[in-house]
């Protein structure tokens, strides 16, 4: 599928943006909880109802630093409060960047006693909070992002996570969308984690420069187990990529045949968003549940 053709699949399930009336107490209140949204995609009406907040009672969260080969980059974290010894899940965002949505899954891990911490994987090519069009953020930063240093980024998340209460060698990887095809990806390339979570990744797309492989030509090699969530009414991931990819795991080593894939069969892309019109509370739910027992069962000390 083109970059033109994705364009057009993740811009029929975003919302429109917010509008607020002057002096309107209500829009006020509206704005400032969800003023850490992407500029594309911020909730509004009944979005802006059904969107998930996690309070931080009990937690530790905020901005931090990375420190990469190539600088520092930032970073949101969430953990228990006063809490050490703890396994690490790093949370790869959505092509909307590390925007509120990332950051609530960062604490609701935390919730479950897990040091959670989502990198700014595209930092350095700009900021895609800000971009209001998908043409924009595709031109300008996703096509940009060369894969070596996403997974280069992941090890900084890693290191950080050893000093800041995680514990070393016990740690998972879970993404979504652009983050989901990560997660294949790094099962591959990095020993350094135990598991991972692929939520709607894309498995098969256009070969480039930057992006020199996908998950499809990795199946058979994986590192360490991965769950993938799927949607059956998904426009940009074909079900028959998915059962192709099914195939190739149960042919591969050790780590691919214990890797599973759930397909829900009336999901669309995007089902877990809880702050757009894609979001399937029922399937979303169920997938949480399966993530977090994917990742009790392989982060194991």
């Amino acid at each position: 599928m083109s970059h033109e053709s994705l364009e057009q699949e993740i811009e029929s399930l975003v919302p429109a943006q917010t509008t607020l009336l002057p002096g309107s107490r209500r829009g006020f209140l509206q704005a400032t909880a969800l003023a850490g949204f992407a500029a594309s995609v911020v909730p509004s009406g009944d979005l802006a109802a059904q969107t998930i907040t996690t309070d931080l009672v009990g937690l530790e969260a905020g901005m931090t630093q990375l420190s990469t080969g190539s600088g520092s980059i930032p970073a949101y974290f969430a953990r228990p409060a006063g809490k050490k010894g703890l396994a690490t899940i790093v949370v790869a965002q959505e092509i909307f960047g590390v925007h509120e949505h990332i950051k609530d899954v960062c604490r609701r891990f935390a919730k479950q006693g897990y040091l959670a911490i989502a990198p700014e994987f595209f930092f350095r090519q700009g900021d895609p909070t800000k971009l209001t069009t998908m043409a924009e953020l595709f031109e300008k930063i996703v096509s940009k992002v060369p894969d070596a240093q996403v997974l280069g980024d992941i090890e900084a998340a890693l290191k950080w996570s050893e000093s800041n209460g995680g514990v070393k060698g016990l740690a998972g990887l879970t993404g979504f969308c652009w983050g989901g095809r990560i997660v294949w990806l790094a099962s591959a390339a990095m020993p350094g984690l135990k598991g991972g979570v692929a939520w709607y990744g894309r498995i098969r797309t256009t070969v480039t420069d930057t992006n020199p492989f996908h998950p499809i030509d990795i199946a058979e090699k994986l590192r360490w187990p991965v769950l993938g969530l799927y949607g059956g009414k998904d426009g940009g991931i074909p079900n028959s990529d998915v059962d192709e990819m099914r195939t190739k795991l149960s042919f591969g080593g050790p780590a691919s045949m214990a890797s599973e894939i759930i397909t829900y069969a009336e999901a669309p892309h995007a089902f877990h968003a809880d702050y757009r019109p894609s979001y399937r509370k029922a399937e979303a739910e169920d997938g949480w549940k399966r993530c977090l027992a994917w990742f009790a069962k392989t982060l194991k000390a």
